[in-house]
Parts: structure tokens; sequence; C-alpha cells
């Protein structure tokens, strides 16, 4: 398929809930957003994380995400602890809403404040255009819970989630519109790469180190060498630096149907963006080891965060592969890169990883960007790692980053009773 050919045209409308946490406790205490300086937080912890801040403080430079003791201290605070039965209540309001105007299959939840909406069959039926229509329901939701909403409209689902991101939370009628016209003139100019939604600051550093520095320099670099790379991730990277995206809102909401193995783990403290990499790796070494011995390898990976309890919600999302992998190495880069897509900045309780399109492994699959050698190296120390953990327990042979506090490796397996694998 020509490249040409890859750029759909649909009319998708990204939505987001403007500092929804603050804004429904303003809303609660008949309070304006605008003009008040209100907190998200435990306030009975100085050192503790804020959850949201109003409107109001955002414009005064306060950051969504700090520390209490971090805020402003000429400024009388009203610090009010989070409440989930109250957000999850008020979300469920405005997708009724949304309900009003889409059926439930044109419509993706992406999060508790945030949503997509393909309104491509809709327009000759409302008789407005995509913009037109996104505001129809921004004015809706404002009027029936009080609710400010940011909006982007885009042809496709990347595009209208990245306009909202960059357009539609700084314009002043909280809506943005871009097209295909705008990839070179908006989109390539965006630095650092971390703003661009599905970058995140490690996948930032990585790029950096091959001199890509804005959008416009990933749109331009090799694809090949990029997925050489990173993968079909460094693929994806290519296309959306372009401003391609296929995703449809039915590929959003299907559910996996394909035998799979899968492995969760409740973390006994809060875990965040600095210590969550060890789990993920240990969880995905558990898993992989799983494969081998039902001698298996996976196309579909998925990875899931929840939060909190106090906070509740998570995400959980999934990559399609275009083979079949058990490398423990790559199955940890994609849901590495997930969690820098989805993770908002929340303390993490619980993650999630399956592994489906699960197939037989009939010999060695090939791999033209590395040697033979190297393939049959890997299998083989992996196959020599799995009898001494059998032989001699799951604990018998440890990565060095096991011993680290953050690890729970040990004291799993010691629970668990797999002292023998």
């Amino acid at each position: 398929m020509e490249v040409n050919e890859l750029y759909i045209k649909k009319n998708i409308i990204a939505i987001d809930l403007k500092s929804f946490f603050a804004s429904c406790e303003c809303v609660e205490r008949n309070l304006n957003g605008e003009t008040t300086p209100l907190v998200v937080c435990d306030p009975t912890r100085n050192g503790a994380m804020t959850l949201a801040v109003t409107p109001y403080l955002k414009s005064l430079g306060v950051k969504g995400r700090t520390r209490v003791y971090d805020l402003p201290k000429n400024i009388k605070i009203i610090k009010v602890p989070p409440r989930m039965g109250l957000y999850q209540r008020k979300s469920k309001e405005v997708i009724n809403i949304y309900r009003e105007f889409v059926a439930d299959e044109d419509m993706h939840v992406y999060s508790i404040d945030e949503v997509f909406l393909d309104v491509t069959n809709y327009l000759n039926y409302y008789k407005k255009s995509a913009l037109e229509l996104a505001k129809v329901i921004l004015d809706r939701i404002k009027e029936k819970t009080g609710l400010t909403a940011v909006a982007g409209v885009g042809p496709n689902i990347l595009l209208a989630k990245v306009c909202m991101d960059l357009d539609g939370k700084h314009s002043k009628d909280n809506i943005g519109i871009w097209t295909y016209d705008d990839v070179t003139t908006k989109l390539w100019n965006i630095t650092p790469l971390s703003k661009m939604w599905g970058i995140g600051p490690r996948m930032e550093k990585r790029l950096n180190n091959l001199k890509i520095f804005t959008i416009g320099d990933l749109a331009r670099y090799n694809r090949y060498a990029l997925k050489d790379k990173f993968g079909i991730l460094g693929e994806d990277l290519w296309y959306h630096a372009n401003g391609i995206d296929l995703t449809k809102i039915s590929d959003l909401n299907k559910p996996p149907k394909e035998q799979s193995i899968s492995h969760s783990q409740i973390l006994y403290k809060d875990y965040d963006e600095t210590n969550i990499s060890i789990i993920i790796k240990e969880m995905v070494d558990h898993l992989t080891r799983r494969l081998r011995n039902i001698k298996k390898k996976a196309s579909i990976i998925g990875f899931g965060i929840n939060y909190s309890k106090a906070i509740g919600g998570g995400f959980g999302h999934t990559v399609k592969l275009d083979k079949y992998t058990g490398d423990t190495n790559e199955i940890v880069e994609i849901c590495l890169n997930i969690f820098d897509k989805y993770y908002e900045n929340l303390p993490i309780r619980k993650v999630s990883i399956y592994l489906s399109g699960l197939t037989d492994i009939n010999g060695v699959q090939l791999n033209l960007f590395e040697s033979f050698e190297n393939i049959i190296l890997k299998d083989k120390v992996d196959k020599a790692v799995d009898l001494i953990k059998e032989k001699y327990g799951a604990n018998s042979l440890l990565k060095a980053s096991s011993l680290l506090s953050d690890s729970t490796i040990i004291t799993r397996n010691l629970k668990n009773g797999e002292e023998k694998y």
C-alpha cells in the first residue's frame, strides 16, 4: 500500500474534561474553577502529590501534578481530598451526553475524563460540520454538568488527540481543528518530542540519541531504520510523525478473543514512572518463561495499570504485532511504550500484562537485522536459565535489579511457592 493511501479521512472528535477532578469539586461547591485556588490532594500529608488543580492555579503556573509543599504560600489554597465516587458519577453523566449524539460503537472512552467520537456518519443527519457538532457537544456538557470540556477535531484519532492537546486546550473557545494540511506546519514543529501523544520521556531520550529532536525530524527519518531500532513501535512512530493513523474506534473497543496467558500483580506500595519499570521487567520475564514452557509465541501484547484505591481508574491497551515473539526485551519495550503513552502521573497499585494470539513454536524465526548466531545464542541462554530455575528454584538465578528495594520478585516467588519454577 502506498503511503498516500494511508491518509484516511474520518471526522474524529477528541474531548477532554478540563481539570476534571478539581472541576468536579468546584461544581459540587458552587465555585468557579477559573477564579478559585482549589487543589485535590491528601490535605493531611505535606509531601503528598496533588491529583488536580483548578484552571485558576494553572494560570499562575502551578502544575497539575506537584508536591503539596511546593504549592504557592502567598495564596489561601483550598485543599480537598479525592472523591472517586463523585468523579465516576460525573464521568457517567458526560458519557450519557455523548450517547445523545453517537452510538456506543462510535465512541471510545479513553479514560475517566477523555473520549474519542467518530462522527463521520452523523454529520449529514445533524446537518453540521464536525467542528460545529463538537461545539454543540461542549455546550451541552457545560449546560448539563457545569464542567468545561475541550476538543480537537481531526481526520483520524491521532490528529484529533494532538490537536486537542496542543490547540484545543489553549484556545479561547476550547476547541481546535486540524487537517492533513497541518501535518507539516503544526505537527512537524512539535518539540520537545514528549509533547507528542505517544512519546514519553524515555522514548524521547532514545530518539534524541539518534539526533531526532522534532516530529519533523522523526517524519524524515528512515522508516526501516526506526523499525530495526524499535520494532513495530518504530514504524508506528514514523507513521504518526507523518500524521498517519489507521486505528478505528471499533479496533479500540474490540476485546481480544484469542488464547492467552496473563499475569497481574497488586503492589504493596505506590509506584510511579521512576520505579515501575522494574516490576514490568520481572512480570514479562515470568510470562516469557511460561511461553517457553508451553512452546508458544505471542502476537498481541496487552498491558494495563490500576491506580491506587483512593483515586481509582487506570488504563489497559494492546499492541498487535506483525509477527510472533517470545523475546523478553521486545515485550518489555512494548509494555513500557504503552505505559509512556497512557500514564497519567498517578500512584500505581496494580500492573497487568497478557500475551495472546498464541502460536506454536516451529523452529527459529529469522530476523533480517539480527544474526542467526545471536538468535540461537539467546535461545540457548533462555533455555539454560529455565533449566536452572526448574532444578534449583525460581530464586536460584536472579538479575541484579532483583536486589533493589523496589523489586518484588524474591518475596513473590517465596509467597507463591515458586522455589521450584
